[in-house]
């Protein structure tokens, strides 16, 4: 009932993207999630949903990467109200298939995967410090890999909850599975079995999707290759077994001891005859491609696929189920064809479909509608009835958009939540930032839509510098006595130059604010200790200046002159803020609001209350605009 009354309170009926037009006209694009972000769909889940049987953990994490090279993450705690933007990682490869994906550990932490697009050995992660709650993360960290890495998916499965079993695109740009440990005391892991290459394809470059039974089957399936080069272009299943590691069919019949080396698949009518359970999809002339695997109402797999006409200017989204015996596939909708801006690249990209993980007879797909605003793709639902094999429903979701709704995913175990369906918003040239093209300047949207809490910029603001202040200028701000309060908020525009960096931008007597020279990131002190943090404040905007492409190449960091920068200070725990995204906490227990001494700071303001994270993000609004 507590829960319930949450969520009448967070979350309104009318969504805050309704716009009437005329007559019975209506926009509905969904409800921002995060105004930059976006994700390729290979590397899963890029959303997740937890709460525990306690009833302590009640969030979703949405993840995503921007055009400035920022992975991002949105945490709605639907206990307490407050919406997080975190920035987990600065200055990183351009690159939407660098999206992050989350594994929620046995202790509850939540762990972060990401990596860049298959030109480094290795995978990057960052680990919560407290259970639930990724607004405060661990250092990051690396585990190193012999082949190029990218598309991470996670699992753990209660017949073996001592490990991770980690997916990815590796060894010869091909599946790869590996086990590791769970993190020691250090948020270390090992890799204790593996890396293996699962298959071995007749084509250059498989692409798989992966989900778990939760038990102990981790359901795999993929394509011959890359769509664009294949042509046909099989699609497959397999599944893995972490009890005995070995790779099985739909029917279970053992395919081959994963540790022994690939099975080897073609796309030849004698391999179809000998493992006929292991081909979906064999259509002649058609490129396949895979959005999504999950499992049925009895355990059985479910696939989402697409499937792309030889010239690639027709696409079709279709649902395959193995009913036992066969695979069944259901026609669903045209999906036109690729969905984005730039008419010479990746003319295979669908706009994209998501089958719900909980309710897995209902399909999400994008597809072009004409509406107010002309042809658009707009999200619909489709029901299926896979025993009649026929679609039994069709529901739009948006409607008259302004703008192209892409990428649909239903985000795991949210079932009982009332922000379910994620999506991409907006415009798309290209999957990377470059000199050719500008990327992926997406928003994402949602299904449900976050009361945020009552902004008062006015209420506890003791200090607020002149509008002539100027930057450099030191700003010395004495609190009095009657103002003085265990919670704070100390904001500013900082203005960074080669003066100014090294220098101590903020003193608050018993804390400190400042930024490493050597390497431009930012540092807290309290408490007689020093807590640097993990995000560089850089960009990776200077990417826009480079050739298209992924080399392996760091291009120089586009570093920060000047950005926007808040403290707060709850419950003895200091958080900083970055442009309104959540950067680093520490815990002294205790800090002072006294005396404060500001550098190279301008449009300072200090309030005697904790500002919530709405609050902040207002803020920034304020100085930006």
């Amino acid at each position: 009932m507590f829960v319930a009354l949450c969520y009448l309170l967070f979350f309104r009926v009318m969504p805050v993207c309704s716009q009437p037009l005329s007559g019975r006209t209506t926009v509905y694009e969904g409800a921002q999630v995060a105004s930059e972000g976006a994700w390729c769909w290979f590397a899963d889940p890029r959303a997740l949903h937890y709460e525990n049987s306690s009833g302590t953990i009640n969030r979703t994490y949405v993840g995503m990467i921007d055009v400035h090279g920022n992975i991002k993450a949105v945490q709605y705690d639907f206990l307490s109200g407050e919406r997080h933007e975190v920035l987990v990682r600065s200055y990183f490869q351009p690159d939407d298939h660098n999206n992050p994906t989350f594994l929620v550990l046995p202790d509850e932490r939540i762990m972060i995967f990401y990596s860049r697009h298959t030109d480094e050995p290795c995978f990057y992660y960052r680990i919560s410090r407290t259970p639930g709650d990724i607004t405060d993360l661990g250092d990051e960290k690396k585990i190193l890999t012999k082949d190029n890495t990218t598309y991470p998916s996670p699992f753990i499965l209660s017949d073996d909850p001592e490990h991770i079993y980690l997916c990815w695109r590796g060894i010869n740009w091909h599946p790869t599975i590996a086990r590791l440990s769970l993190p020691d005391e250090q948020d270390e892991v090992e890799v204790v079995w593996g890396p293996y290459q699962m298959v071995q394809s007749s084509g250059a470059r498989p692409y798989a999707k992966y989900c778990s039974n939760g038990k102990d089957k981790i359901m795999m399936a993929y394509t011959t290759g890359h769509p664009d080069n294949e042509s046909p272009n099989w699609l497959y299943y397999n599944c893995i077994d972490i009890r005995t590691l070995r790779l099985e069919d739909a029917l279970g019949n053992v395919l081959s001891t994963i540790a022994d080396g690939p099975f080897r698949v073609d796309k030849r009518e004698a391999y179809a005859e000998r493992f006929p359970t292991t081909v979906v999809d064999r259509t002649p002339g058609m490129r396949d491609w895979v959005w999504q695997v999950t499992a049925g109402k009895q355990g059985e797999p479910v696939i989402a696929m697409v499937k792309i006409g030889d010239d690639k200017t027709e696409h079709d989204y279709y649902y395959v189920r193995w009913d036992g015996a066969s695979w069944r596939s259901i026609f669903l909708a045209h999906a036109g064809g690729h969905f984005h801006q730039t008419p010479d690249i990746e003319r295979c990209y669908t706009a994209g479909m998501a089958v719900d993980p909980s309710r897995p007879d209902e399909v999400y797909c994008s597809e072009p509608v004409t509406g107010a605003f002309g042809r658009m793709y707009e999200i619909v639902k489709y029901t299926v009835d896979d025993t009649a094999g026929k679609v039994v429903g069709r529901e739009r979701i948006t409607r008259h958009s302004r703008k192209n709704n892409v990428r649909p995913y239903v985000i795991p175990s949210s079932v009982d939540s009332p922000l379910r369906l994620v999506w991409m918003y907006g415009d798309y040239y290209d999957w990377i930032v470059s000199r050719q093209r500008s990327g992926y300047p997406t928003a994402i949207h949602g299904d449900g839509v976050f009361a945020e809490n009552e902004v008062r910029l006015d209420s506890g603001l003791i200090f607020r510098s002149k509008a002539s202040d100027e930057a450099g200028e030191k700003t010395v701000v004495k609190v009095s006595r009657a103002d003085r309060s265990d919670d704070f908020t100390v904001s500013a525009v900082v203005m960074l130059t080669s003066d100014s960096i090294g220098r101590t931008l903020c003193d608050g007597g018993n804390w400190q604010y400042g930024i490493i020279p050597e390497t431009w990131k930012p540092y807290m002190e309290a408490a007689g200790r020093q807590a640097v943090g993990c995000n560089m404040l850089a960009t990776a905007d200077s990417w826009a200046d480079y050739p298209r492409g992924t080399n392996g190449v760091w291009y120089p960091a586009k570093r920060m002159t000047v950005f926007d920068w808040s403290l707060v200070c709850k419950d003895g725990v200091l958080t900083s803020y970055i442009n309104g995204m959540v950067d680093q906490v520490v815990r002294p227990g205790k800090a002072e609001l006294k005396r404060l001494r500001f550098d190279a700071c301008r449009d300072i303001r200090v309030y005697n209350r904790a500002l919530s994270p709405e609050e902040i993000r207002a803020l920034v609004s304020l100085t930006q605009e």
